[in-house]
């Protein structure tokens, strides 16, 4: 098991080669959710994630002779990246598997680090199963992104810059997947502050650490699709699995929804880029998963921001599309000029904005009219009633897509 001394020892080794992250207070989220509310930024880290921690205290542990044979690592994206970064740095050579459904911002990053990359498998357990079978057929030494002794000290560090960063804490959100980040913070906070309360968060789609709890082991579970890729493990690991099982305190689930929509407001509110399992902690915050926090001193660690920016394109304008700022409405028509102009008018002067427009006779609810279907940027549900009321004013029948 990982100790104190382990994880201060690491943070020993690896202090003037690791971003120290901000946690700052967030105003608006303390106020959205009724708690004192701190975000701890890893999302800011060379890499774009607290991966490079455990992956640089490994490497810096490891016997010469192993990294002189060259390491393989299997990854969804963010331990690849900091294996790829502190490998090249330190002079070894990396190779790493990868699923073939990594997103390609990671698997491009992963590359520019100078890595050999090899695409293998749907998910993140069949890419495992290729690496560990590479190291044996090549010599190659693994490095597990979660269940080694060093990896989880090197994580747990952000723990300790918490502690001093936030020192009245009473609760640390985390993300988990395999769970070598909680594991190593855990071990951290409960060493220095009993007291701090842990609470760990999962995708719903594929809570791999919550089934090992009710279990009384890891399980494998079945293979899952969820914006946060970087937490999709099938089976918690056997070390983290005690580690979580005597320190942590509570495990939630979050929804994609929520996933969605917290990667949304920490974009448009905190004004930082969170990817999906770097969000997950703030998505459990956000949405209440989480009792008796009301008051209380809350770090939400925000892990990585290696997201791909289509994602980002869809998720905004499915947030958008929720929050009714962009609506789509259909409106009937008398097929004969000048109608498109007249209600073009009527929502201009609602001061709404058209964004697509789709005029069609072959739909129309009866001979001789036509259908027209405008996309809208608006301010809200309130801006939007007022459109529909403009325009049923003038006699215009009018439905709204989604209502």
């Amino acid at each position: 098991m990982v100790t104190l001394p382990d994880v201060q020892a690491a943070l020993g080794r690896i202090r003037d080669q690791i971003y120290l992250s901000p946690c700052a207070r967030s105003e608006t989220l303390s106020r959205v959710t009724g708690t004192h509310a701190f975000l701890k930024l890893e999302n800011l880290q060379m890499t774009g994630a607290y991966k490079e921690r455990g992956a640089l205290n490994k490497l810096l542990t490891m016997p010469a002779a192993d990294r002189a044979r060259g390491l393989i690592a299997a990854s969804a994206g963010n331990h690849a990246q900091g294996v790829a970064y502190h490998g090249g740095r330190l002079g070894v050579t990396v190779t790493i598997v990868m699923p073939e459904t990594t997103p390609i911002m990671k698997v491009a990053n992963t590359r520019a680090h100078g890595a050999r990359i090899v695409l293998f498998g749907a998910n993140y357990d069949e890419a495992y199963a290729e690496a560990r079978r590479l190291e044996e057929a090549e010599g190659l030494t693994f490095v597990h992104p979660f269940d080694d002794p060093f990896v989880i000290a090197g994580q747990g560090t952000i723990g300790l810059e918490i502690l001093d960063q936030v020192p009245d804490v009473d609760a640390v959100v985390v993300p988990v997947g395999g769970g070598g980040l909680i594991s190593g913070l855990a071990v951290a906070l409960k060493a220095r502050r009993p007291g701090v309360r842990v609470v760990g968060v999962e995708a719903e789609a594929i809570p791999c650490m919550r089934a090992a709890l009710s279990a009384g082991k890891p399980v494998t579970l079945d293979p899952a699709t969820t914006l946060a890729d970087g937490i999709a493990v099938k089976r918690a690991g056997d070390l983290t699995f005690e580690h979580v099982r005597r320190h942590v305190d509570e495990l939630v689930t979050v929804s994609e929804e929520e996933i969605a929509s917290a990667i949304l407001y920490c974009l448009e509110k905190e004004k930082t880029v969170a990817e999906g399992a770097g969000a997950v902690a703030v998505a459990a915050l956000m949405h209440r998963k989480i009792r008796g926090l009301d008051g209380k001193r809350v770090v939400s660690v925000v892990s990585g921001g290696n997201i791909d920016v289509n994602l980002i394109a869809r998720i905004i304008e499915r947030g958008l599309v929720k929050d009714g700022r962009l609506v789509r409405v259909s409106i009937a028509l008398l097929d004969k000029p000048g109608q498109l102009a007249i209600t073009s008018g009527i929502i201009a002067a609602a001061r709404a904005n058209v964004i697509e427009v789709h005029h069609t006779r072959a739909f129309a609810s009866k001979f001789g009219g036509t259908t027209l279907q405008l996309t809208l940027e608006t301010r809200g549900p309130e801006h939007v009633e007022e459109i529909l009321a403009a325009l049923r004013q003038q006699g215009y029948t009018v439905e709204l897509f989604g209502a």
